[in-house]
């Protein structure tokens, strides 16, 4: 039979995505076998309700179609809104590019910035996704690791030692998954400033900006110089609870959004016309996003607490996002086997570090997208097992 093109062939090329223990783990849960989960950042609760039945009422109001491919303007609206609230930069909608998720804001701006033989500079740790979408343009990169003893802040100094000459655009996530570390404005101020120095694109991943646990969150996009060459990256999965809608969007200036469109066009062919129009109506009405963010700060300092005084365990970052990660080298230098004999012995599944890069290797990432009473069991669990391996050492 044909080949398949190398494009496809190489956007995860090792085969592996990182999600095996959870998927693992989650076929079993499926069989019956009781085990707690914390892998995926998916909420164990529903979307709003006010936004389900704006859902419900488009479908009988007749939104069944195909809609503009840049996104219907009454959600192009809305989500410039809420990025002027994110960025602190006004908006227009002609600035927006409503997606797939946030997942296919970041492929459009890849697209949009990097030709084949170009380079990217990938801050670590990182989303899983990241490396497979400059994979998927056909461009190079090269990850820069934020270290765990500075608590995940990036060192700019080592970002502009990466730099080649034909580096197009610098990729950073903050607040960041996996490590919830929320970058300083001191740190986006000098990214800034190397940006506007080399004539760089900057993509800033800005998802979980609503959950920063009271550290004040810094787009570059508000900075001297950036609103002309950052594009943030967006979405409702989280900060509205709408995993599975698949609504996101792209902001960044007009002149690199009107050419994406033309991305939309042989991809998505725009998005679901009742769903943009329930999205809308979240985005204008906040639906959610303070008891969201709020239901994860509760969580995230339930389980800090119960986790506090562990030894071999140590909390990095961890201030922002839904997670939280701890370092476990103290036991293993391989987060990854680690986590596989976390799920064997105390029925517990939690993604290793490795699954977002080199930088939270002998690591694990909590999700906390289950209730306090579940963190607190897990927390009790780790504490069980990490106590058996130091009293076997």
């Amino acid at each position: 039979m044909p080949e398949l093109s190398h494009r496809v062939r190489d956007i995860v090329p090792s085969g592996k995505t990182g999600w095996e223990i959870h998927f693992a783990a989650l076929t079993r849960k499926q069989a019956g076998e009781e085990l707690l989960m914390l892998t995926a950042g998916d909420h164990d609760f529903p979307t709003p309700a006010a936004t389900v039945a704006a859902c419900e009422q488009a479908l009988r109001e007749g939104h069944h179609h195909y809609t503009q491919l840049e996104g219907i303007p009454a959600l192009r609206r809305a989500m410039a809104r809420v990025s002027a609230q994110c960025t602190g930069v006004e908006t227009v909608a002609d600035q927006i590019l409503a997606t797939g998720g946030g997942q296919g804001a970041l492929y459009a701006a890849v697209q949009a910035v990097c030709d084949a033989g170009d380079h990217g500079v990938v801050v670590g740790p990182y989303y899983a996704t990241y490396p497979g979408t400059f994979n998927a343009a056909g461009a190079s990169y090269t990850v820069v690791d934020a270290l765990p003893e500075n608590g995940f802040e990036p060192d700019v100094r080592a970002i502009g030692a990466a730099l080649q000459a034909n580096t197009r655009a610098i990729l950073i996530n903050t607040p960041n998954n996996p490590t919830g570390a929320v970058y300083s404005h001191r740190t986006i101020e000098q990214l800034c400033e190397l940006c506007c120095e080399r004539d760089l694109w900057l993509i800033s991943d800005e998802v979980y900006w609503t959950h920063t646990a009271g550290t004040p969150h810094v787009s570059p996009r508000a900075l001297p110089g950036m609103a002309e060459r950052t594009l943030v990256v967006n979405s409702m999965s989280k900060s509205h609870g709408m995993t599975g809608w698949r609504v996101g969007w792209l902001t960044g200036p007009q002149c690199i959004v009107a050419p994406l469109i033309g991305l939309n066009l042989v991809s998505t062919y725009g998005l679901n016309d009742f769903v943009s129009h329930a999205a809308a109506e979240a985005l204008d009405n906040d639906w959610g996003v303070a008891e969201i963010a709020a239901t994860y700060d509760e969580r995230r300092g339930a389980f800090l607490e119960a986790i506090a005084g562990a030894e071999g365990m140590e909390v990095r970052g961890s201030q922002g996002g839904m997670y939280v990660v701890l370092d476990v080298r103290a036991i293993s230098a391989d987060g990854n086997a680690l986590a596989w004999d976390v799920l064997e012995r105390e029925k517990l599944a939690v993604m290793p570090g490795e699954s977002f890069g080199e930088a939270t290797a002998g690591h694990i990432r909590i999700s906390l997208c289950s209730p306090v009473e579940v963190l607190q069991e897990a927390a009790y669990r780790l504490k069980r097992y990490v106590s058996a391996q130091l009293a076997a050492a």
